[in-house]
C-alpha cells in the first residue's frame, strides 16, 4: 500500500516538476523510477530497491495491468489520427510520415543486428519501436524554444500524427514476431497466426468504434456515462480481442481509436479530453513502475555499443530520413538541420516497450536466446528515450539560435473571452495587421466573433488541449477580457510560464474597480479601474478607436497629463509594427509611435454633472 502511494505521488511531483522546468513528463518519470528502483540499491542496507514493481504486482496480475494501461494508451493515441489532416499537411510532414518511418524502421533494425548482434526477430522490435515521437514529448521543447512558424508545424504535426502510426507499426511487428513458433521460425502456420490477430483486431476494434458512435450519436445513453461507458468499452474490446485471439488486444485499441476519431461524433473533444486524462494517471504510474523493475545487471549490459547504437539513431538515421523527407520543399538548410536535430522519442515506445518485454519473459513459447535479448529491450528504449530528451530537449534552444530558426518575437494577440470587448479591440488590431484568436466556451460568441473573420478557438482556455489543438507560435500577449474575474486571473496564471508574466493581460475585477485604496497590479489592463461591465458600456458608445502620433516619449507624457481621465489609453504601435499593451508596466515611446485609445465619454458626462452640481 505505502510503494503504491509512493509511485502515485511520486508521479505527481514529477509531472510538476516537468511543468516547471518546461521539459516533456516522461524523463523525470523515468529518472525518478530508476532512482526509487534500481539506483537505490546502492544506498539501502540490504542492497534492496525501494520500490520494485514485481513486489507490488506480482506474477498476471502485473502483466494484465500493464496490458490494460497500454491498451488505453494506445486508443487515446489512435484518436489524435485525423486521416483528413494526414492528407491535408504539408508534403514535408506526409514524408516524414512514409521515408522517415521507413529509414528508422529499417536502418534501426540493421544497426541493431550489425551493432548489438540482436536476432533479426528482436531488432525488427526495436527498429519499430523507435519510431513513436509523440506530442507529450515534442510539444514542451517547442514551447521552450519557439522555433519559427514553418519548423514549429512540421515538427508539431509529424509529432502527433506519428505517435498512432508508430505504436500501430510496433504492435503489427511483435504480433509477427510472436506468431512464429518459438520467435524465430516464420512457418505457414505462423503467418496464419498473425493474419488472424491483425484481422481480430481490426474487425474488433473496428466494431467497438462503431458501437460507441452509434450509442452516442443517437443519444441511447445519458451525458454523464458516455464517457465511462467509452472508457467500459475500450476494456471490452481489448479482453475479447485478447480473448479471440492472444495479443489481438493492443491492435484492436489502436484500431478503435483511429476508426473513432474519423467518425464524425459532437461530443469527440469530451471523449478525448476524458481519455488524455485516464492516459495522463495510467502513464504516471506506468514509468516509474516499470522503470524500478530494471535491474542494475540489465543497465550494465548496454555497454558501449548501446552507445554506438543511439549515436546511429540520431546523428544518420534521424538526418537522413530528414533531408530525404525534404527535398523539393522550400525548407532552408538551417531549418532542415534543426527539424533533424529534434526527434525524441516518447511515451508509447516506452510503455509498449514494458509490455512486449514483460510478455515475451513470461512467456513459455519463448526461446531461451529470446529471453535473454528481451532483457536487453527495455533499458535499450529507455536509453533512446532519455537520451534523446536530454540531449535535445537541453540543447533545442541553443541549437535554434545557432541556426538562426527561432521566430522572431510574436506580436499576436490572444483575447481571453469572445464577446463585445474581445471583438472590438481584435478587429482593430486585425486591421493593423497583427494576428489575433479569440478563445470562448460560448457558442453564441464563438458564431458572433466568426461572422466577423475572427479566428476563434472553441473551447476551454485552462485546458491541455489548447497547446496542442491551436498553433500558439504566433502569439506573444494574452489579454483575459471575461465577465468572470476568477478565469481572468486563472488565464495569468496558466499562461505566464509560455508567454512570460509581462505579457499577460486582465481586466480589473468588481472589487479593484469599486475600491481605489486597493492597488492594481501591473498587468491590468490599460491602468484602468473599468471593470467588465463599465469597460463594456464604453466599448459600445464609443464606435471608433482612436489614435495619436508622436516623435518622443515627453509628448506622450504630456498628451497623458493634458487628456487625464478623458481618455483609456489602449495599445501602442511602434513604427517597427511592435505591440506595447498599456498596462502597469513602463511603455517605451519613440519617434512616430501611435497612441491608440478610447475616449472616455463617461468620465466627461460625470464632470459636466459635477459642475453643474
Amino acid at each position: 500500500m505505502i510503494e503504491l502511494a509512493s509511485i502515485l505521488v511520486l508521479g505527481v511531483f514529477a509531472q510538476w516538476l516537468a511543468w516547471k522546468i518546461k521539459q516533456p513528463a516522461i524523463l523525470p518519470l523515468i529518472l525518478i523510477g530508476l532512482l526509487v528502483g534500481p539506483i537505490s540499491t546502492f544506498f539501502t542496507p540490504e542492497g534492496s530497491k525501494l520500490i520494485d514493481g514485481d513486489q507490488i504486482f506480482s506474477g498476471d496480475l502485473l502483466f494484465s495491468f500493464v496490458s490494460l494501461s497500454v491498451g488505453v494508451i494506445l486508443f487515446e493515441g489512435g484518436l489524435t489520427l485525423n486521416l483528413k489532416e494526414v492528407r491535408t499537411v504539408a508534403s514535408t510532414v506526409r514524408n516524414l510520415l512514409i521515408v522517415g518511418v521507413i529509414i528508422t524502421f529499417i536502418g534501426g533494425t540493421i544497426a541493431a543486428v550489425v551493432i548489438l548482434d540482436l536476432s533479426l526477430s528482436m531488432a525488427l522490435l526495436f527498429g519499430g519501436l523507435i519510431i513513436v515521437s509523440g506530442p507529450t514529448v515534442v510539444l514542451p521543447i517547442l514551447r521552450n524554444v519557439r522555433p519559427n512558424a514553418k519548423v514549429n508545424t512540421i515538427l508539431k504535426w509529424e509529432g502527433i500524427l506519428i505517435d498512432p502510426l508508430g505504436a500501430l507499426i510496433a504492435v503489427l511487428v511483435y504480433e509477427f514476431i510472436k506468431s512464429s513458433s518459438n520467435g524465430e521460425y516464420y512457418t505457414i502456420e505462423a503467418l496464419k497466426d498473425f493474419f488472424t490477430t491483425i484481422s481480430v483486431g481490426f474487425f474488433i476494434g473496428g466494431f467497438g468504434a462503431v458501437l460507441i458512435w452509434y450509442i452516442i450519436s443517437k443519444n441511447k445513453i445519458p451525458d454523464y456515462l458516455r464517457n465511462v461507458i467509452t472508457l467500459g468499452t475500450v476494456i471490452l474490446v481489448f479482453s475479447v480481442s485478447d480473448l479471440l485471439q492472444k495479443e489481438a488486444g493492443l491492435l484492436a485499441t489502436t484500431i478503435m481509436g483511429i476508426v473513432l476519431a474519423n467518425l464524425k461524433l459532437d461530443d469527440f473533444k469530451k471523449i478525448l479530453s476524458f481519455k488524455e486524462d485516464i492516459s495522463l494517471i495510467l502513464v504516471t504510474l506506468l514509468f516509474i513502475l516499470l522503470s524500478s523493475r530494471i535491474d542494475i545487471v540489465q543497465i550494465e549490459q548496454l555497454g558501449t555499443r548501446s552507445l554506438v547504437l543511439f549515436a546511429v539513431v540520431i546523428l544518420i538515421l534521424r538526418p537522413l530520413g530528414v533531408w530525404l523527407s525534404s527535398i523539393g520543399s522550400t525548407l532552408r538548410w538551417q531549418e532542415k538541420l534543426f527539424i533533424a536535430w529534434i526527434g525524441p522519442r516518447g511515451i508509447v515506445a516506452a510503455a509498449v516497450a514494458s509490455l512486449f518485454s514483460l510478455d515475451l519473459l513470461s512467456s513459455d513459447t519463448t526461446s531461451e536466446a529470446l529471453k535473454s535479448e528481451a532483457e536487453l529491450l527495455l533499458p535499450l528504449v529507455f536509453l533512446v528515450i532519455i537520451g534523446t530528451v536530454i540531449i535535445q530537449g537541453t540543447s533545442a534552444k541553443y541549437v535554434g539560435k545557432w541556426l538562426g530558426v527561432l521566430r522572431k518575437e510574436p506580436q499576436g494577440v490572444l483575447f481571453v473571452g469572445a464577446n463585445e470587448i474581445a471583438k472590438k479591440l481584435a478587429l482593430f488590431l486585425k486591421k493593423e495587421g497583427f494576428y489575433v484568436l479569440l478563445a470562448d466556451t460560448a457558442k453564441h460568441n464563438v458564431n458572433e466573433a466568426r461572422k466577423l473573420n475572427l479566428q476563434v478557438y472553441e473551447g476551454n482556455i485552462l485546458s491541455e488541449e489548447i497547446f496542442e489543438e491551436v498553433d500558439l507560435s504566433q502569439i506573444g500577449k494574452m489579454m483575459a477580457v471575461t465577465s468572470n474575474s476568477g478565469i481572468n486571473s486563472l488565464a495569468l496564471s496558466w499562461f505566464d510560464s509560455e508567454l512570460g508574466m509581462e505579457n499577460t493581460y486582465r481586466i480589473v475585477s468588481k472589487e479593484e474597480a469599486d475600491n481605489e485604496n486597493l492597488p492594481l497590479p501591473k498587468n491590468v489592463l490599460f491602468k484602468s479601474r473599468l471593470d467588465y461591465l463599465s469597460l463594456n458600456h464604453l466599448i459600445r458608445q464609443n464606435s471608433e478607436i482612436s489614435e495619436v502620433k508622436f516623435y518622443g516619449e515627453s509628448e506622450y507624457e504630456e498628451f497623458l497629463e493634458e487628456k487625464g481621465k478623458t481618455i483609456i489609453p489602449l495599445f501602442i504601435i511602434t513604427s517597427e509594427k511592435k505591440l506595447q499593451i498599456i498596462s502597469g508596466y513602463p511603455e517605451e515611446v519613440g519617434k512616430d509611435d501611435r497612441l491608440i485609445f478610447l475616449k472616455n465619454k463617461n468620465y466627461n458626462m460625470a464632470s459636466n454633472n459635477n459642475d453643474a452640481d
